[in-house]
């Protein structure tokens, strides 16, 4: 019976604690404890936050190393992935909070600009899909500093160019997209992100995510106005589309950097959808006969397009069974149940030290992955 069973692994990463890559290694080594030479396949999987290009990498994709421009302006690494001619590009990498130094926040002034340079590195590849995952963002300038460096002008009263982030859209007096790159409009670029929030207003950019970028209530007035002051002016540069797309489900992604990605033909797309796509899950699905998710919480997010919720739904309509690991668990098991995982199986069951989870994730991992080895595959 052992021999039929084939594993896939197919988690996000602990934030903390262990990267994607390593969650699968753990689970595999905990697995093979107590089926030795079982068969795993480990599919590390993102949902177009942080962790995004490295997924790619390990499914086999290229990375590419550039020097882009951080929030701040100062040169930041930045990578991304290609593989025939798909690029998966993470603004995380040039225009996230990991790009801050320490305690430093910079709601105001935060630029997206590096992530503008990413895409052009990517087109410079050559490019034809972009596949463009969008999250973890220090900045909130509704994408203004990435559609500049792609060849946008953004221009104050004094036909200077505005200051870079949010902050400085509100001396905005015009707006050129002659200039753009013209090989946006040969590419398909998909924005990939499970954020569903508009521009501006209650449920914008500013209101809801500001806060965690540091923004103090004044900024977040002062965000969104800025915001809603560039779309106004937009409309008089692209029309009623402008509008259209502060309006839309995910203009508001990553400080609005959804909204600016619209502007240049982006379609938008959950991002754990596109990366299964992307990492070849159908195909390594289809030779599972057991799969295993997870990440760092297991919790009411997981349930908004978070990994393990688009992993454990591709499964049950393939009818495969599917269990997740994860640091911490917050869900009932009726709620896991109706998201397709059959069982979760939480570090702090086997080290009740929150603290100590965090820090010896992995040989407790492995511990846990020789329970699922016990009560599914033996």
């Amino acid at each position: 019976m052992e021999g039929t069973h084939r594993v896939l692994v197919a988690a996000d990463k602990f934030k903390g604690s262990l990267t994607a890559v390593q969650v699968a290694e753990r689970v595999t080594a905990g697995l093979r404890r107590v089926v030795p030479g079982l068969e795993v396949e480990a599919l590390p999987v993102a949902d177009g936050g942080d962790g995004t290009v490295a997924a790619a990498v390990a499914a086999g994709f290229e990375r590419r190393v550039v020097r882009v421009s951080g929030p701040l302006g100062d040169e930041v690494t930045a990578a991304f992935a290609l593989r025939e001619g798909t690029a998966v590009v993470e603004m995380a990498e040039a225009s996230g909070l990991q790009r801050l130094p320490e305690g430093v926040f910079a709601p105001l002034t935060a630029s997206t600009y590096g992530s503008g340079e990413l895409l052009k590195a990517a087109l410079d590849a050559g490019a034809r899909t972009i596949v463009f995952g969008v999250g973890g963002s220090a900045t909130t300038d509704g994408g203004a500093g990435m559609l500049a460096a792609l060849g946008a002008r953004f221009l104050d009263a004094s036909g200077e160019p505005v200051p870079p982030g949010g902050g400085g859209l509100a001396s905005l007096a015009s707006a050129d997209l002659s200039g753009l790159d013209p090989r946006l409009a040969e590419v398909e670029l998909v924005l990939a992100s499970d954020v569903d929030n508009p521009l501006t207003g209650p449920k914008g950019a500013p209101a809801v995510y500001g806060p965690q970028k540091g923004a103090s209530a004044e900024d977040v007035a002062a965000l969104d106005a800025a915001l809603a002051h560039f779309a106004e002016v937009l409309g008089a540069a692209v029309g009623a589309r402008a509008a259209e797309f502060a309006e839309a489900p995910g203009a508001g992604a990553a400080g609005g950097i959804g909204y600016g990605a619209m502007l240049v033909g982006a379609r938008f797309r959950p991002g754990i959808e596109v990366m299964l796509d992307v990492l070849g899950f159908a195909p390594a699905l289809e030779r599972a006969t057991l799969v295993i998710t997870g990440e760092g919480s297991l919790d009411e997010q997981t349930l908004h397009g978070k990994a393990p919720a688009g992993v454990a739904a591709a499964a049950r309509a393939a009818d495969k069974e599917v269990v997740a690991v994860c640091g911490r668990l917050a869900l009932a098991p009726e709620v896991l149940g109706r998201a397709g995982i059959r069982r979760a199986y939480p570090l702090t069951e086997v080290e009740p030290d929150v603290a100590k989870c965090i820090a010896e994730a992995g040989p407790i991992l492995e511990t846990v992955a020789e329970s699922i080895a016990r009560d599914f595959l033996t």
